[in-house]
C-alpha cells in the first residue's frame, strides 16, 4: 500500500465514520458510465475497461450492504447500446452474463432484471431469468441489473402491460380512461413493488440522465462523480451518501 492509498484509506474511514445511517438512501441507481474511457487513458481495449467496470460491482455492493441499502440498480446496458458494433457488443453481453451469473451464486443479492428481454439474445436472456429464480428467496440487497433498459422503453411496456391486463378483463376504453393513474401506470413497471430511487449516481463526468429510470427518478436527488466507472473507490461512495444526506428533500413544498 503506498502512501496515497493510505491517506484515501484513512479519509474513508472518517467519512464513514460520520454518516448518519438513518440519513442513508434505501434505493440507489447507478449509472455505470466511463468503461471505455477509463480503458482508453489505460492503454487498454474497450472490453478490458468493461470488464474492470464489471469487477467494480462487487465492491460496491459491499460498500452498499455495509451502510444499509436496501435496493441498488445498475445501469448496465441500454437499449442505446446495440447500436455499438458486433465486435464490441458480443463480448459485452459475454462480461454481462458472467457478472449476472457471479452475483447470483455469491448468495448475498436478490437479482432482478429490468429491462425488455426480447431485445436480448436467447443465452443473455436464460442468464437473466435463471439468476432472478434461484435467488427469490434470498432476503438481502435486491440488485436490479438494467440489462436492454431505456427508460422511454420501460413506460411505453408499462402502458402495454396495462392495457393488455384490461382488454383480458373485458374493461372498455371509457371506463379505462377513468381509472388510469399514476400509481396505476407504476403497478406495471419493471420495478413494481419496489421503493423509486432516493440517490442516483453517475460516473464519468457526465451531467445527464440519459433516459435511466425516468418515471421513477421524478424526486431522486443526483450525484455526478468525476472519476471513470473502473476507478470509483469507496470514498467516492461515502461522498455520494454525505451529500445526499446533507440535502433537504422537499417534494415541491
Amino acid at each position: 500500500m503506498n502512501f496515497r492509498d493510505l491517506v484515501y484509506r484513512l479519509y474513508a474511514r472518517r467519512v464513514e465514520g460520520r454518516l448518519d445511517h438513518d440519513q442513508v438512501p434505501k434505493h440507489i441507481g447507478v449509472i455505470l458510465d466511463g468503461n471505455r474511457r477509463w480503458a482508453k487513458a489505460s492503454g487498454g481495449s474497450a472490453v478490458q475497461g468493461h470488464q474492470a467496470g464489471a469487477d467494480k460491482i462487487s465492491e460496491l455492493l459491499g460498500w452498499c450492504d455495509e451502510t444499509d441499502v436496501e435496493v441498488v440498480t445498475l445501469w448496465m446496458l441500454s437499449t442505446d447500446n446495440f447500436d455499438r458494433p458486433e465486435h464490441e457488443l458480443k463480448p459485452l453481453l459475454g462480461i454481462i452474463e458472467n457478472t449476472v451469473r457471479n452475483l447470483a451464486a455469491d448468495g448475498r443479492w436478490r437479482v432482478h432484471h429490468v429491462g425488455t428481454l426480447d431485445l436480448l439474445p436467447p443465452e443473455t436472456q436464460t442468464v437473466l431469468k435463471e439468476a432472478q429464480e434461484s435467488t427469490s428467496h434470498i432476503d438481502g440487497i435486491i440488485v436490479n441489473v438494467a440489462v436492454g433498459y431505456g427508460g422511454r422503453q420501460e413506460i411505453a411496456d408499462a402502458v402495454r402491460s396495462l392495457l393488455l391486463e384490461h382488454a383480458e378483463k373485458g374493461t372498455s376504453f371509457e371506463d379505462l380512461a377513468e381509472v388510469v393513474s399514476t400509481d396505476l401506470i407504476s403497478e406495471h413497471l419493471y420495478t413494481r413493488g419496489q421503493p423509486d430511487p432516493d440517490l442516483v449516481i453517475r460516473t464519468s463526468g457526465e451531467q445527464r440522465l440519459s433516459g435511466f429510470m425516468l418515471w421513477q427518478s421524478a424526486h431522486s436527488e443526483y450525484y455526478f462523480c468525476e472519476v471513470f466507472w473502473p476507478a470509483f473507490r469507496k470514498v467516492d461512495f461515502l461522498r455520494a451518501l454525505r451529500d445526499y444526506a446533507a440535502r433537504h428533500r422537499r417534494y415541491g413544498a
